[in-house]
């Protein structure tokens, strides 16, 4: 009797200590996935244009104006993803606050073109999916971002442009407005010089108000709670632009790419140099192919790759890990960022 109680005794012994073991092995994941290397609850990017930006060339209530509008378009964003919302919802609310803003162009302060109208361009895309959609040259739609969303959820294509993107947008229900909604002196104003120096067969020169004829685009990357990424950007695109031109925003994998084997991208810039280099796929695939991280892809892109073409502009991007990059070859470029307690808001290069 007593040579089975000790054996008894030797099971539950071993197995207390196998428990124990096992106890501990879970407790050393637990210190793993909390030592500030885990992946964060959720984080979001977004840009609001780079160009010739330059702490001399603006004034500081323009500043501040511009830091705010940066920070309300966070705000909305980062009140999605805290509750539990999805990427795409949280890139749509971050978008459209910029896009009601005059301050950015695009939606309400977008530029205007050659024939004196403003023409919009948005896109949006789903990591987890691969799901997109687009929408080009719209003329009555208020966010444009949310005619991409549409066209991605509730239509067979990808890319609607012009008056059928704008019929489109009606048929969705979506708010459409008189084409005075979007029209800003300062734009105008923009146009107009433009077009004198046409006239005057004068050089284009490197001003603010010439460069903004080039840059000047909206964007927001986010991951959610649930590890999924999304992508979206908006534009009015260049001043003076002629012939219904398009840029890289509308164009999937030149403006806009999410995957969450990689990253998601929004881009801004000379949008011509975007959509050859194919910037924003090309970012994923020197993550998937190349191991790079999503600094060192953004680096090589915007830092030599483009530069060496004579490209300007920059990008936002953020992998699945909460990693962010936001490179870019400007004197500045309108950018922020949110995670759980880390915030952050710029425009000039670092240490102006």
């Amino acid at each position: 009797m007593k040579q089975i109680q000790s054996f008894f005794l030797l099971l539950f012994g071993l197995s207390f200590l196998l428990s124990a073991c096992g106890e501990s092995e879970y407790e050393k994941d637990v210190v793993a996935e909390t030592d500030g290397q885990h992946t964060p609850q959720y984080a979001l990017v977004i840009h609001g244009g780079a160009g010739t930006i330059k702490p001399k060339k603006m004034d500081a209530q323009t500043r501040v104006a511009y830091e705010q509008a940066l920070e309300e378009a966070l705000d909305r964003g980062e009140a999605v993803l805290r509750e539990g919302g999805t990427a795409l919802d949280a890139v749509v609310a971050a978008i459209t606050s910029m896009e009601d803003s005059p301050l950015f162009n695009a939606g309400r302060g977008a530029v205007f073109t050659h024939e004196g109208h403003n023409e919009l361009d948005a896109s949006i895309m789903d990591g987890k999916t691969h799901a997109a959609g687009a929408v080009g040259g719209v003329r009555k739609v208020k966010n444009p971002i949310l005619a991409a969303r549409a066209v991605m959820e509730k239509s067979p294509h990808v890319l609607l442009t012009c008056a059928g993107a704008d019929r489109f947008a009606v048929e969705q229900g979506l708010d459409t407005v008189d084409p005075s909604y979007f029209y800003t002196e300062r734009r105008w104003k923009s146009l107009q010089r433009r077009l004198e120096k046409e006239r005057k067969a004068q050089p284009v020169g490197e001003t603010l108000e010439e460069q903004e004829h080039k840059f000047g685009t909206v964007g927001c990357v986010a991951l959610d709670q649930y590890g999924n990424l999304a992508a979206g950007t908006s534009t009015g695109g260049m001043t003076n632009k002629r012939w219904k031109r398009l840029g890289d925003s509308p164009i999937i994998g030149a403006g806009t790419y999410a995957d969450n084997a990689s990253c998601a991208v929004s881009c801004t810039g000379h949008g011509e140099f975007f959509i050859r280099e194919a910037v924003a796929h090309d970012m994923s695939a020197r993550m998937l192919y190349l191991g790079e991280t999503v600094q060192q892809a953004g680096d090589y892109i915007i830092h030599q790759k483009l530069k060496a073409l004579g490209g300007d502009g920059g990008l936002i991007a953020l992998d699945r890990q909460g990693n962010i990059a936001m490179p870019f070859n400007t004197s500045g470029m309108y950018r922020a960022y949110v995670k759980p307690d880390e915030r952050m808001v710029a425009i000039f290069k670092e240490g102006e």
